[in-house]
């Protein structure tokens, strides 16, 4: 029997949501294309996450940095020394796997050889590449594994040019890189994914309650995030991490664990990074990266607290929550409406009908200058519906034969199947008003 999972995937090949990358070579270790209708998915999160953290907020500022930094920046951060994962290898296939996400005293998993694990030795994670001609030492760099290193680095530049206040945070949407050991379950773990993330800088608290209450403020903040992209809450796990398995700048991380198919597994993080950064950061680089504190005088380094949002596994959760085949009949996608690639579809009753297609054509050009608007005219407009579903638009609307008489058309809504019959003149407003209710 097909899994949810396996289903999922079938969708978003079909309906151009996720492509495999370099399909027609292959592939590629676990890389992923976003379609035409994923693009806009993807979109829709990113602008949402914009919107609410960063342009409905007075105390959070973006920036846009480089995928390649300084190398000294590496150094700096402790990521070239300890980000690192165990990693194990078969002597017999010579396949390679986490050592903390496998069991040794099983056969190996591709092979089923017995007692056949080498020892486990570290294996850096960075992804390293050469800058000008000549492939030597002195021209390493690295493709950034995360993107807060940047948020730190230009602290000072933001400080100055903003004159923020603390509280205040800086954010970023961006790609990162990791050499993992073994990525899959389709965008969940890849080599190459986008991440949006928030330094939020504080005093440095007297008590542990100054750090406290800032975290926990955004606990809540991220947990309100999931409700608005349609995430149940109630597949969402906080784990604390355990103190040993504590990443080396992190006083706290909670991981917001998920639900997925495939078992439950971490979606976001938020974590008290305390000072460790902008400080290490000062020493390296010989920068006063310190905050005058307007009201004492005081200089001081201020700490951070940083919840983490994952682009892709923020998408992957979102089609696992929206994916709705109940209904024997039909499948579809029940995404928030904010979040839908298209807001509306435009059809013609038959498409070999000038009269009916010119119709259609106005509408949809009309629509289209303020919604999302797709046109479809292939098949029977009952496919039509069910191609819609499948991509999670909220409206179709049908122009037939009455509407050359009563300049009306069906408004057909994805969630419950209801049609119902409305005025063009009063189409863009209804539209606006079930959009946005």
């Amino acid at each position: 029997m097909e899994s949810k999972m396996d289903k999922i995937i079938s969708l978003c090949k079909r309906r151009g949501f996720i492509f495999p990358g370099s399909e027609i070579y292959g592939g590629l270790a676990n890389s992923w294309d976003y379609g035409p209708v994923g693009v806009e998915l993807k979109n829709n999160i990113k602008q949402l996450w914009w919107k609410r953290f960063v342009q409905s907020r007075d105390d959070i500022v973006g920036i846009d940095a480089s995928l390649i930094m300084n190398p000294k920046v590496w150094e700096a951060s402790g990521h070239l020394a300890t980000f690192n994962d165990p990693l194990v290898e078969c002597k017999k296939c010579h396949s390679r796997f986490r050592e903390d996400q496998i069991d040794n005293s099983k056969p190996c998993p591709n092979c089923g050889a017995k007692e056949s694990f080498t020892e486990a030795h570290m294996f850096n994670l960075m992804l390293k590449t050469f800058l000008g001609p000549a492939e030597e030492a002195a021209n390493v760099v690295y493709f950034r594994p995360e993107t807060a290193q940047a948020m730190f680095v230009d602290f000072k530049n933001v400080l100055q040019t903003t004159r923020k206040k603390l509280p205040f945070g800086i954010a970023q949407i961006g790609k990162a890189f990791r050499n993992e050991i073994t990525p899959g379950n389709f965008i969940f773990r890849t080599r190459e994914f986008e991440q949006m993330e928030i330094e939020y800088f504080i005093k440095p608290p007297k008590k542990d309650e100054g750090w406290q209450e800032v975290f926990e403020m955004w606990r809540k903040e991220m947990m309100e995030w999931m409700k608005e992209v349609g995430i149940e809450t109630e597949k969402v796990h906080e784990l604390d991490v355990e103190k040993e398995k504590l990443a080396h700048y992190s006083k706290r991380t909670i991981d917001f664990e998920y639900e997925f198919p495939f078992g439950t597994k971490e979606l976001y993080g938020l974590a008290y990074r305390t000072d460790f950064d902008l400080k290490n950061h000062a020493k390296a680089s010989g920068e006063d990266l310190s905050y005058v504190d307007p009201e004492t005088n005081e200089k001081i380094i201020p700490h951070v607290i940083e919840p983490t949002w994952g682009v892709d596994r923020t998408v992957l959760a979102v089609l696992c929550a929206a994916y709705d085949d109940s209904n024997p009949e039909r499948l579809v996608l029940k995404l928030p409406y904010k979040l839908a690639p298209y807001k509306v579809a435009v059809f013609p009753l038959l498409k070999n009908k000038p009269e009916l297609v010119s119709k259609a054509k106005e509408i949809y050009s009309d629509l289209r200058k303020d919604l999302m608007t797709v046109w479809d005219d292939r098949g029977n407009v009952g496919k039509r519906y069910y191609s819609q579903d499948e991509i999670g638009t909220p409206f179709c609307v049908t122009v037939d034969f009455d509407s050359l008489e009563d300049n009306a058309v069906t408004v057909r809504d994805r969630d419950t199947m209801k049609q119902e019959r409305i005025k063009i003149s009063e189409l863009k407003n209804y539209l606006n008003g079930k959009l946005n209710s």
